[in-house]
């Protein structure tokens, strides 16, 4: 099956029956599950448990959020935001979004809130597609010059399969995780739809497996040639040279360019810093925390339930779904959700504005450019 990126989404307002639906993504790869958000505790507990998950989905599926509490209870936008921005720590757009939606709301009349509030959930989601898609025009152009230039420099007899741009990705940052389009995978739909020979190597991304699950289902797809690797695998396929660049995602980007991404993150920068392989973060400017300076020491890292490393679900032999568990019963486990990579390791911050250096004055050129934009 091939799909085109721009057209998915994981969450969306159907106007008959006033639904807010979702793709249960616990479900995937091996279940397409629709389900209905109904109230604020419905899209807390999509959030919690990772129903939705990514930066960018999680502040749009809490904005869905508010909008559902109004409905039941019109004084209560406060409390509503509050719960919300105490599902997930870690990702900026949850409060970002949550902040935004309680301003416009707050200035309005509690009568004409309700409304309102679905107009700019559905809003959010429109621009956030919209953002990535232009996160995507950016990113090409970068892959588009490191294709011709692995081409240049290999001998003219080698061509085919050694002149396609092999991309390391890790965790899933495609449209399961946006608006639409996604951050880190919308360079890669835009060069696959371009004609460009791309090939993914998608990390499995433990302990919950979002590379495995969630990108292998996304970009087969959309019919991109991708190959499923271990999580230590990276490494090897750089010191080989079988890796052209690495894109990952952000949940949280400081003012002086460190990147907040999915555990295991940090390691891919070192070792494409080891073997000279371009590091690029594909994020949506509203991942910025501009009151954050040093990623390490200031981003709150989430640590979620034992019960993820110590289990695992899959497709047994039988058909059924299973869980079972991997490890002793009386071995402590340590379930840290996110590393921060350090600006020094980013070749660069591919935005909706464009790209600009992973570093204070990058970020600072980011920031005058949102307020261009918004001007």
């Amino acid at each position: 099956m091939s799909e085109h990126a721009e057209s998915m989404r994981t969450i969306w307002y159907e106007t008959e029956g006033d639904k807010v639906c979702i793709i249960d993504q616990t479900q995937l790869p091996h279940a397409l599950q629709i389900i209905t958000l109904e109230t604020l505790a419905d899209a807390c507990r999509a959030i919690t448990d990772m129903q939705v998950r990514g930066a960018p989905l999680i502040g749009i599926t809490a904005a869905f959020g508010v909008y559902l509490s109004l409905k039941q209870n019109p004084q209560c936008l406060l409390s509503a935001c509050q719960q919300l921005a105490a599902t997930r720590p870690t990702a900026i757009n949850l409060q970002w979004a949550l902040t935004q939606i309680q301003q416009e709301l707050q200035a309005l009349d509690t009568a004409d809130q309700i409304g309102s509030a679905l107009s700019l959930a559905r809003q959010l989601l429109a621009d956030d597609a919209g953002a990535c898609s232009a996160i995507g025009d950016n990113g090409l152009q970068i892959l588009k010059a490191l294709l011709k230039q692995k081409q240049q420099s290999q001998p003219s007899e080698q061509s085919g399969e050694n002149a396609c741009l092999n991309i390391l990705t890790h965790c899933n940052a495609g449209w399961l995780a946006t608006g639409g389009w996604g951050t880190a995978l919308a360079p890669i739909y835009k060069a696959h739809q371009a004609g460009l020979p791309v090939h993914v190597w998608v990390d499995e991304t433990r302990p919950r497996n979002q590379g495995a699950s969630l990108t292998a289902w996304e970009l087969a797809r959309s019919g991109v040639p991708h190959t499923l690797i271990t999580d230590n695998a990276g490494g090897h396929l750089m010191q080989h040279g079988m890796v052209d660049v690495c894109i990952v995602g952000s949940d949280r980007t400081t003012r002086q360019g460190d990147v907040c991404n999915k555990i295991g993150t940090y390691l891919k920068a070192l070792a494409a810093f080891d073997n000279d392989v371009p590091f690029y973060v594909a994020l949506p400017a509203s991942t910025i925390d501009f009151a954050v300076n040093d990623g390490v020491r200031e981003i709150p890292i989430e640590t979620r339930s034992a019960d993820e490393v110590n289990y695992v679900s899959g497709l047994a032999d039988d058909g059924t779904v299973k869980r079972v568990r991997i490890s002793p019963p009386a071995t402590g486990v340590s379930n840290y959700g996110f590393d921060v990579t350090p600006a020094r390791l980013v070749s660069g911050l591919i935005t909706e504005l464009g790209v600009y250096p992973a570093n204070v004055e990058g970020v600072a050129k980011i920031a005058e450019a949102m307020a261009a934009d918004q001007g």
